[in-house]
């Protein structure tokens, strides 16, 4: 198959369909970034492409559930096939199952087993196979930027009780996003975590203190970073913050 020619970078978003995903999606195609927008529904990301591309963006969907190896091998196959090179991961794809008065339970001791399982395997697992078949095709492109998108309750620096399975998947994202970070010195590709803050999204709720619009800023703008721009930190609102 003849390779796509691009006119601009190249992103994979997970999770691109609503929420967070699909605002750091549009922000980026505002960016002249060609954006694939991947999701579980094809209905719904069929959808979320097409208000992109009614917008005038160039966006393509792919379907992708990021708990299953098979679909993220089979989405980079197609991303090899059709463009052969990428620039830009944010993963973005989450889940959050602890239930949501489990921090006030004095009687539970951490999160059930079967949750935080579940948990790691889609949070933590998913990127991380993300990022392993994303850096070869980034470094063959000589420009890559991995966004893994986490949040301040894996911060072990201020780790608190209650919610394991979160925090504890969040927590393993910070070591994926260290550890690829040192394995990509030297090769411009520069690996981050953000702490979007709490946003009002189905996941955050209605209270949440953020829009989309600004939970998505620091995303976008580790997405697309200088080169020689920071690379193994943890952000929030542009600033590092300890892990």
């Amino acid at each position: 198959m003849v390779k796509e020619e691009l006119l601009s970078r190249l992103a994979i978003v997970t999770g691109g369909n609503r929420g967070l995903g699909f605002e750091t999606c549009r922000q980026l195609a505002m960016r002249d970034v060609q954006v694939i927008l991947t999701c579980r529904s094809a209905e719904k990301g069929e959808e979320a492409t097409q208000r992109l591309k009614d917008a005038g963006h160039a966006a393509t969907f792919h379907p992708l559930d990021i708990s299953d190896p098979t679909s993220i091998q089979t989405l980079f196959e197609y991303v090899e096939a059709k463009f052969g090179w990428l620039n830009i991961l944010v993963n973005n794809a989450g889940i959050f199952l602890d239930p949501r008065h489990e921090g006030d339970n004095h009687e539970m001791i951490g999160s059930p087993h079967e949750t935080v399982a579940t948990t790691f395997t889609t949070n933590t697992l998913g990127a991380y196979q993300m990022s392993q078949l994303a850096i070869p095709l980034m470094r063959r492109a000589g420009y890559g930027r991995i966004v893994n998108v986490s949040s301040g309750m894996g911060q072990l620096s201020e780790m608190g009780k209650g919610f394991a399975a979160y925090r504890i998947s969040k927590t393993a994202l910070n070591a994926v996003t260290k550890i690829f970070a040192e394995e990509s010195q030297g090769t411009n590709v520069l690996v981050n975590s953000v702490c979007p803050g709490w946003v009002r999204t189905d996941m955050g709720g209605p209270g949440a203190q953020r829009t989309v619009e600004e939970g998505a800023e620091t995303i976008v703008w580790a997405a697309t970073l200088p080169d020689k721009g920071p690379n193994g930190g943890f952000y929030r609102d542009k600033k590092q913050i300890p892990w």
